[in-house]
């Protein structure tokens, strides 16, 4: 029989909601259930066959909160190694995250020479197929030179379907997850039928489309606002712009990027309100630099300052990319924005696994599903990270 891990006492953060003094089993690399604890709070529950409670190690994890592991589907990087360099990069951004709860992520590239982006692709999708990533995310080169933020603009080019898109397509080998483009330049509205057609999430971002052109991108099939308001015109009462679009339709769920810089509070409330928490996924945008430090670092072919937790370009001072763990966007929207756990867990988790296609094994805390999970203290501060069964980061060492 396969080792089993008795979780018992922690609030534990259900599809159904919270579960108090509850515990959760993990059998082998699943989760194998879960209740309530017994009724005088013991960490074994009476209903425990004693054949079970022989075979199990428990952990009392009493005063903590139990949620399923992050799924972050916009990562560039961490730990100083970046998604766009070799394997071992990749592995140590992976790693990073990881420490950090992020048990699922997907890789996300920068702008870049065609032929390096083949490259890159075809490295990551190596790497998905060994179960290191969810799969691949090209934000650019297809974005507005209006909107470039942090990529390099002499890289930038139209999307042309027939072609260079459907290339990239080609060099994931079935892996691509996402492509943010700009919609609105000539060939976007054909490259999101594209995407669609081959199961690609087509994300609209960096970009400088109007309200109607917007509207035009979602009925073509897009799903996805890349880190919106970020990168595309704000929201205007005679020219609402790509905002208001994305924010009042069901088909789109909205990336948010809660650390503080990117976006003001009431910014983030707006986006919750108009959107609902069901349509909300929390991404890191991370780069190099997020669990790293302070210091210089390159994102794509550009120079990048990172003081006091904020990245911008050298050259120009724009925001690039973030320094942001998805532990600590969890701590910010439940302390700071004052989220329900409920709906944090949701957009951490729940949402993006099921826009992934990858919510029957990871996103939740249920039955037949990885054992992916967090632990917080009562003041949400992480103390444990199980991925597929085995602690990365082990409550009972700290």
């Amino acid at each position: 029989m396969a080792t089993r891990k008795i979780l018992a006492g922690a609030r534990v953060v259900l599809p159904t909601g919270t579960v108090d003094g509850g515990r959760l089993v993990v059998e082998g690399t699943r989760i194998a259930g879960h209740s309530p604890t017994g009724p005088a709070g013991s960490p074994v529950p009476d209903t425990e066959t004693a054949e079970n409670a022989e075979n199990a190690e428990i952990i009392d994890v009493r005063g903590h909160w139990l949620v399923p592991g992050f799924v972050d589907m916009h990562n560039h990087g961490g730990g100083g190694a970046s998604f766009s360099g070799t394997a071992e990069d990749a592995l140590t951004a992976v790693r990073t995250h990881r420490l950090h709860g992020t048990t699922t992520v997907v890789a996300s590239t920068v702008t870049d020479d065609m032929d390096v982006l083949v490259g890159h692709a075809g490295l990551l999708s190596e790497l998905a197929e060994q179960g290191d990533i969810a799969g691949i995310h090209f934000e650019g080169p297809f974005i507005s030179p209006c909107r470039k933020g942090a990529h390099s603009e002499a890289l930038l080019r139209d999307p042309d379907p027939a072609a260079e898109v459907r290339k990239l397509i080609d060099a994931a080998r079935g892996r691509a997850k996402m492509v943010t483009l700009a919609t609105e330049l000539p060939g976007g509205l054909d490259s999101v039928r594209l995407l669609a057609e081959h199961g690609v999430i087509a994300a609209i971002g960096h970009t400088d489309a109007t309200y109607e052109q917007t509207v035009a991108a979602i009925d073509a099939g897009a799903t996805v606002a890349t880190h919106l308001f970020n990168a595309m015109p704000q929201l205007g009462h005679r020219a609402p712009g790509p905002i208001a679009a994305l924010l009042e339709d069901e088909r789109i769920t909205v990336e948010l990027i809660d650390d503080g810089t990117h976006l003001h509070p009431a910014s983030l409330q707006l986006a919750f309100h108009h959107a609902g928490a069901a349509r909300v996924a929390f991404i890191t945008d991370a780069m190099d630099a997020a669990g790293s430090g302070d210091g210089r670092y390159l994102l794509g072919p550009l120079e990048v300052e990172v003081s006091d937790g904020v990245a911008r370009l050298v050259e120009g001072g724009s925001i690039a990319g973030s320094t942001l763990t998805l532990d600590r966007a969890f701590r910010r929207a439940v302390t700071v924005d004052r989220l329900p756990v409920e709906d944090v867990v949701a957009a951490l988790s729940a949402n993006p696994a099921k826009l992934l296609g990858v919510d029957d094994r990871v996103g939740s805390l249920e039955p037949g599903k990885d054992a992916d999970l967090v632990l917080l203290d009562e003041d949400f501060v992480l103390k444990g990270v199980m991925r597929r069964g085995e602690w990365v980061v082990d409550p009972r060492l700290g």
